[in-house]
């Protein structure tokens, strides 16, 4: 199989697997992380064992981090699988869940697709009302690029379907103005590392004096702490062009690994909303949660699973703990050459920054291609500017700029080309020296249609003008023939060959990174922009000690370091000794974020097992033509617990336990007088259960048939419309039941923790109880 695909990749696409991709196909196969540096061609790789698993007519599923890189390679390999025989589907956010479409997708024999996507669905598919809205199909084999970004730092935040909720937004509009009123250190502490605001006594009684009660820990006031916190959370800890943007009035989440906007996620626990109120933007209701799962235990229901990265080998243990998958480190197919220069370490952010404009005009001046990293959209636009002051040209690709993605990335290996990039994460387009011409083609085509004489003299300077002359430009491009294209395509390539050949006589692409990342896969991502299949390149880091992560858990030992060696502001540090502190704070943070992501998993174990149950219960549900028997159990299970409940005894002992108890049958069935014997003492608590349940089923029975012999004059009546009712209304029961557990065990797992006062395990005490 890995020899056909090799051969078709060759014939269609012009790309054969080299040695070193064949063996990175054979550890996919076997169901392990292939680690392969980036450039090592790990979209081509993913070919070889998907073709072979797809044979079995079961389904493959890639899993790529975005839409764009699921359109694009289901496009791009996509030609292999089809000469094969094979069909290929795409999930992407824009076709519409529980379609045709979508089911399509999954019923090919290979279906690309992004993690959210296949986790929604398979949350979707498990709340269907009938089967023939279902769109997947068992979940079989999955690939997973980029797989340390998804299993890992996605790992975080559960997969969530919400409903609305009835909370009022009002109270957090309010709390948005108190918050500014607490002073930090007196009224409330900020843990820093853990993100998470403590109210003080000071601030209990500046709360109560505030919203004008008396005691705080009453059961009705106890919500308002944590608005108070949340508001405190908004207001200080969360920044806006760092954590989120604004943009049409909605508050976005920025995803701190990849720099991307994430539309549609929120923040949980009322913090989006307190952002929301902070914002001055339309506050929304705080959700209820209707289904729940962790990306953890989504994909270990997969049978087989395997995924691809350029950096896992730092988090082999906990991918082999969680997932019990193991890292397999793949060769490079020549000879890795990049040179990574060690850390400069400057006193504050202003002189790291004018540092990092000195260097990149340096780099310019002599046209060395440069990428800069920085971890906020705030931190992108602040350098920008000065670059604009420097008179240095430059692209920016951030959170709000994503849209040109792949043009900015193709044309970054250019000479002399500057680009600034929030975190390289997941990009997945290879930066080529001398630039990727095929990536920014569309761009090519305005320009040279730009150029044209009769465009070139037309006016801009209305907005008709410039309608006028952007119609003209998609006139001219739409009327160029194939053969015109294609010659100034290849023309295009000629160019980039020779800018190529000039980028590594200089020494190749030239990466600086302006912050160290809490990760430091994420810095590895972003140095191994450089450096691809052979290439000559550099990387350094320009730091300083109020960054962030300096700040939280390395400022007081790098900065004591500084001043024994008498450091001025403007004069770097380069010091072996401080980069091995900062990668110490980096291992200290990456523990505790896989304390988290664990903590997170161990949770939602618990949960795990009676979702399995739940989810199969329903299926079962979904798939019985008829559910009367069940109904009938049902029906026989309920009058049985309030028989048990209303008479304990053996015998009926008290006049009241049988009012009470007929009352509650009345819900169900009026029981006639002379079904009783006069003497209440003499009835026998099982005789009794015995009439009222033959007497409740058979005006169950006799409802029934009522209906059926109606249904002559009524077509919507008769007895397959009572059992499509049976099975609806079992399925909303359970339905509804289920989402009360989940908001009961959210609730009892937002306090379980205090249960750590009286020495029990807050974990074993969640499980004793979620089980009860």
């Amino acid at each position: 199989a890995f020899a056909v695909v090799r051969e078709v990749g060759w014939r269609r696409i012009k790309m054969r697997h080299y040695d070193v991709q064949l063996i990175g196909g054979v550890v996919l196969h076997q169901g392990k992380i292939a680690e392969m540096k980036t450039g090592e061609g790990k979209t081509l790789v993913a070919t070889l064992p998907v073709y072979l698993n797809a044979l079995t007519g079961k389904g493959v599923h890639v899993v790529t981090v975005n839409d764009y890189l699921a359109r694009r390679d289901a496009e791009w390999m996509g030609q292999i699988y089809r000469f094969l025989g094979l069909t290929v589907g795409v999930v992407v956010n824009a076709v519409e869940p529980q379609t045709p479409e979508r089911r399509a997708a999954y019923n090919a024999d290979i279906t690309y697709g992004t993690n959210s996507e296949f986790g929604f669905d398979y949350l979707r598919d498990n709340m269907v009302t009938s089967l023939d809205q279902t769109v997947m199909r068992d979940l079989n084999y999955a690939i997973v690029d980029e797989v340390d970004n998804i299993l890992i730092d996605e790992a975080r935040t559960p997969l969530i379907i919400s409903g609305q909720g009835q909370e009022s937004t009002d109270m957090y509009v309010q709390f948005a103005r108190w918050a500014p009123r607490l002073k930090h250190e007196i009224d409330y502490t900020i843990e820093e590392k853990t993100r998470t605001v403590i109210l003080t006594e000071a601030g209990i009684d500046k709360l109560e004096q505030l919203a004008g009660v008396k005691n705080i820990y009453d059961e009705n006031n106890l919500d308002l702490t944590r608005y108070m916190e949340n508001a405190i959370k908004a207001q200080i800890i969360f920044k806006r062009d760092k954590d989120y943007i604004v943009k049409d009035g909605e508050v976005i989440i920025v995803d701190e690994f990849t720099g991307r906007q994430m539309p549609g996620r929120r923040y949980s626990e009322g913090l989006h909303q307190a952002i929301e109120a902070k914002e001055s933007v339309k506050v929304q209701r705080e959700n209820h949660t209707l289904a729940t799962i962790t990306y953890q235990n989504f994909f270990r229901l997969y049978k087989k699973l395997a995924g691809m990265t350029g950096t896992a080998l730092t988090e082999a243990e906990e991918l082999h703990k969680i997932y019990k998958l193991d890292v397999m480190v793949i060769p490079t197919n020549k000879p890795m050459i990049r040179e990574n220069l060690p850390d400069l370490i400057y006193r504050n952010s202003e002189a790291k920054f004018n540092a990092v404009v000195e260097e990149i005009k340096a780099l310019h001046e002599e046209g060395v291609p440069v990428l800069v990293g920085t971890t906020s959209v705030e931190n992108s636009e602040y350098l920008s500017e000065k670059l604009d002051r420097q008179g240095i040209p430059h692209n920016v690709l951030n959170a709000k700029n994503h849209a040109r993605e792949a043009q900015i990335v193709a044309q970054a290996g250019r000479s002399g080309g500057v680009t600034i990039a929030t975190n390289m994460a997941g990009r997945g387009t290879d930066i080529l020296l001398g630039g990727n011409p095929e990536g920014y083609f569309d761009s090519i085509l305005r320009k040279h249609a730009e150029q044209v004489n009769y465009i070139r003299e037309m006016p801009s300077r209305t907005e008709d003008e410039q309608a006028d002359k952007e119609e003209a430009i998609q006139q001219y491009i739409e009327n160029m023939t194939e053969e015109e294209k294609n010659e100034l395509l290849q023309q295009k390539v000629r160019e980039c060959e020779e800018d190529h050949k000039r980028v590594v006589a200089l020494g190749g692409l030239h990466i600086i990174g302006t912050e160290r990342h809490e990760s430091r896969r994420i810095d590895n991502q972003l140095r191994g922009r450089a450096g691809r299949q052979g290439d000559p390149g550099q990387s350094r880091f320009f730091l300083a000690l109020d960054d962030e992560l300096l700040r939280r858990f390395a400022a007081d030992r790098v900065s004591k370091v500084m001043e024994m060696v008498g450091m001025e502001e403007d004069m770097p540090l380069e010091s072996g000794m401080v980069s091995r502190l900062i990668e110490q704070a980096q291992t200290k943070v990456e523990g505790y974020n896989f304390d988290i992501r664990k903590n997170v998993v161990d949770y939602d174990d618990v949960i795990a097992k009676q979702r399995e149950v739940i989810y199969a219960d329903r299926r079962a549900v979904l798939e019985r033509a008829d559910m009367h028997e069940r109904v009938l159990d049902m029906i026989r299970a309920e009058v049985n617990k309030l028989v048990d409940a209303c008479i304990p005894g053996n015998m009926v002992t008290e006049e009241e336990q049988l009012e009470k108890l007929l009352t509650l049958m009345e819900a169900w069935v009026h029981v006639p007088e002379d079904v009783l014997p006069e003497n209440i003492h003499a009835i026998r608590r099982e005789d009794l259960r015995h009439k009222l349940l033959d007497l409740t089923i058979e005006h169950y029975e006799e409802r029934g048939e009522k209906l059926d012999e109606s249904a002559e004059q009524n077509p919507g009546l008769g007895i397959p419309t009572i059992r499509d009712v049976e099975r609806s209304y079992t399925l909303q029961i359970v339905d509804r039941l289920w989402m009360d557990h989940i908001d009961a065990l959210d609730v009892m797992r937002a306090s379980i923790h205090f249960r750590s006062i009286g020495q029990r395990d807050p974990l074993v005490e969640f499980k004793n109880e979620a089980f009860r």
